[in-house]
This record gives C-alpha cells, structure tokens and sequence, in this order.
C-alpha cells in the first residue's frame, strides 16, 4: 500500500470517529434538553424550542424584486430601495382633505408631577423579554439585568425630557408604520379639548416633531424620509392618542352601547331600519371625513338579522354597502342567522394553526405527555376557546370541538383510534379535561363578570 491510499484510509478513519463524536456530542445536548424540559426552570426553553422549529419549517425566501410606477421589475438593490422610500413616503405623507377648525380651544395650564422611580420600575417590570430591539440595539433585557442602576438612568432621562419639553433626536426615527391619516392639528385639538395638560401636549408635539422612519425590505435599509402624517405604530402612547381623537370626533354622533361599538377604528353602527342605518352611517361619516379621517369604502359592510324586509340596499354617499350574511369582529364571527356553526368551524380551524405552530414539540416523541399537554391547553386549546363563552352551543357542535381535539391529542401521543384507546386514557394521559366541561367553566366564569358589572353598565365594562 502507497502512502496515498494510508493517508486515505486514516483520513476515512478519522471522518468516522469526528462523526461518532459529534454523535455521541449532539445526544448527549439533547438528553440534558429534555431533562431540562421537563423541570419548570425549562419550560421558557420549551416555548422557544417550539417557535425554532415552526421557523425551521418555513419557507424563508423572499421577494428581492419590485415593480416600479410604470410596471417595470426592479432587479437591483438600490433600485428596489429607492421605489419602497418612495412608495411609503407618499403613502406616509398623504393627508385626507378636511374642513379647518375656525372655533380654538383653551389649553390647559396645571402643574405635572415628576416621573417617579416606582413608575418606571413598574414599566420596566411590564416589559416583556425576547422582543425586537429599536435603532439603539439595546434589548430589554439589559434594561432590567440593571436593576436599580437603570431605573435612576430612565427616571433622570426621562424628566429631563419632561421639564425640557425636548427629547433626544435618537428618538425621532421610528423603524415602524404610521397608521391611520390623523392630521397633527387634529390631535393637538383633541389632546386640549379633552383636558390633556399643556405641558403634556408639547412634550408629544415634539416627538412627532422631525420624525424619521426607513424600510426594512429584503434587500436591506432605505434612507430616512420624514413622516408628518399620522400616529407611530409600535408606541405605547398612539392607541390612547388615536382613542383621545375618536373619542371627541364621535362625540356629537355616537350612542350608547349596543347601538354603537368601537374598538379603536372597528366600528360597529346597530339600527332598526335600512334607513335609520343609511342615516346614522352618513352622520358618521360626515363628522369624520371633515376632520380629515377617512371611511373605507371597501371595508365597509352592513347585516340583516332575521331579515324580514326583503331585498334592499344601503348606500355610503350614493355607492352602495357591500352586504353579507357574517362579518368577523373582534376575533368572533357573527352570522345574520344567528347560528354559530362558522365561529365553531373558525374555533376548530384557529387550534389546528395551533398545533401546526407547536406540533415541532407536540408529535417529539421524547418529550413528556404531560409536557405536551401543558403545551396543548396553553397554546391549542386557549385558541380554540377564544369567545365561545358567550356562544350558544348545540350538543352536534361541542362534539365537533371535541373530536377535533382528540384528533390532536392522538397526534401528539403517537397513536391512532385503531389502537382501540379510550378517550378517558387519551385526556389523562395528556392531562387536559374535557372542553365541553372547560367551555361551561369559561361560561360560568362570564356569568360572574356580567353580574359584577355596574348596574347600567355593558357586559364588557
């Protein structure tokens, strides 16, 4: 044997025991994982192993391309950089016509207290980890690995921009989307009218003052462009902000519950009549497309319950209103009949997105059933529960949500029903009770709240 084939044959010999090690190296990493899965210290791991391998199992490729105004597809990076700056700084920057205010507002001069520790230590504790990080890359977690150290830093910093009125330009970027087209004039009005402390409303005037933001698209960053139109989404402060806005534009045309429902710009307009609907849904409008707010056409729907008028329409300034037989609010499916077989088959098809988001650790035959189980209640059954104690449930219903959750147990504990398993054995074994017994609980439990409530007060008070 020549030299060439010894130095082969100790190189192949080599390969075999690096691959053995590296074997025996990854089983032993994953028999601590699992030990350490199934102790409560590890069930944060089990989370993010779970949401590891759901990413793992995607398609990660992206659209490197775009189509410019003319229709033609941009291929290079700054090309395709350059049409999504300019696409949102128009999109960005567009404000809807509206009628100036003529009458003022009286501001509201008062003392405002310092921004005390507890306040911040509060906030802080609040603040949930493992999230994105701003353009200061500092994550959350360093904020509170500080401890005290950091609480004096924010509670300083923080009332030197209060009694300053002037906050950092670091801060003026915002690597999120505005949304909703709401004119700063408008929300300056609003803030006075509903008596936000002047001191409060300049401090806000100038965040939104010079703000930045950039796109983040697959072929990297754009440049900065400003915004001057809208709210920051991703701030804390823009949903009491937008809900100061809509509060006073709706003062004037708004009533009380259930005749009018609003959840931030989902509004729900309740009526006896097509023509009480058509004239309530022009009020609407009217108040907010003046101050520059904007009614969708294409979102807007309306439904008849127990419709006994026959056909007919309902028009928004003469286009007439899409009409449908169920609409989607607030995560619940409403139909015109007033069944709820939909809702059940949107309850079961929201718990199997569940479990195909989980199912890396769900079907991990090395894995725990009660580990798996306490997966399933958390993440499974919690979606597939959503709302429906407040939902009329037929006997025919319930059990389509029980064999879909039994489908998922046996997935999950690797058996099928030709194993002849009873379901007893199948729930204990998972630790998970039955859901019909789960969603009466959740209804008893609603009950309660809607017995606690004020005497004229709604259910969701």
């Amino acid at each position: 044997m020549d030299r060439a084939e010894e130095n082969r044959q100790e190189y192949k010999e080599l390969q075999r025991r690096v691959k053995r090690e590296v074997s025996k190296a990854k089983q032993k990493a994953y028999d601590e994982l699992y030990t350490r899965l199934d102790t409560r210290e590890g069930e944060k791991d089990l989370y993010r192993l779970a949401r590891q391998r759901d990413r793992d199992g995607k398609d990660v490729q992206q659209v490197r391309v775009i189509k410019d105004r003319d229709g033609r597809v941009l291929t290079s990076e700054e090309s395709v950089q350059r049409r999504w700056k300019e696409y949102f700084e128009e999109l960005m920057n567009e404000e809807n016509e509206r009628e100036k205010r003529v009458e003022g507002v009286n501001s509201v001069e008062q003392k405002v207290d310092k921004i005390r520790k507890d306040e911040v230590r509060k906030a802080l504790k609040r603040m949930k980890s493992g999230k994105a990080v701003g353009p200061d890359d500092i994550p959350v977690e360093v904020w509170k690995c500080l401890g005290e150290a950091a609480v004096e830093f924010l509670t300083s910093l923080f009332n030197r921009v209060l009694e300053s009125e002037k906050m950092p330009e670091e801060w003026r970027r915002n690597l999120e989307k505005v949304y909703d087209r709401v004119p700063r004039e408008e929300l300056w009005y609003c803030m006075r009218k509903s008596g936000v402390a002047e001191k409060y409303v300049r401090v806000v005037q100038d965040m939104y003052e010079r703000s930045r933001t950039v796109v983040r698209c697959a072929v990297g960053q754009t440049e900065e462009f400003k915004v001057e139109v809208g709210l920051h989404q991703g701030s804390a402060l823009s949903p009491f902000l937008f809900a100061i806005v809509m509060d006073q534009l709706s003062e004037e045309v708004r009533q009380e519950s259930p005749w009018t429902m609003m959840f931030a710009d989902d509004i729900v307009i309740c009526s006896e009549s097509r023509e009480q609907v058509e004239e309530n849904l022009e009020r609407w409008r009217f108040v907010l497309e003046r101050r520059g707010m904007k009614v969708s056409r294409s979102k807007t729907e309306y439904m008849c319950v127990n419709e006994r008028e026959g056909s007919g329409t309902v028009r928004l300034q003469g286009e007439e209103v899409k009409k449908v037989q169920e609409f989607k609010y607030l995560g619940s499916t409403v139909q015109s009949n007033g069944e709820c077989g939909k809702e059940v088959k949107k309850r079961v098809q929201a718990g199997w997105n569940g479990w195909r988001k989980v199912s890396g650790v769900l079907c991990d035959r090395k894995i725990s059933a009660r580990i798996k189980g306490k997966v399933y209640r958390t993440v499974v059954r919690a979606a597939m529960l959503y709302g429906l104690e407040t939902v009329s449930l037929r006997k025919r219903q319930e059990s389509e949500l029980e064999v879909a959750e039994l489908k998922m147990l046996r997935f999950s504990l690797g058996v099928t029903r030709l194993d002849r398993i009873r379901n007893e054995y199948i729930r204990g074994t998972a630790h998970v009770g039955r859901l019909g017994d789960k969603v009466r609980e959740a209804r008893l439990r609603w009950f309660g709240h809607v017995q606690r409530r004020e005497k004229n007060g709604s259910p969701s008070d």
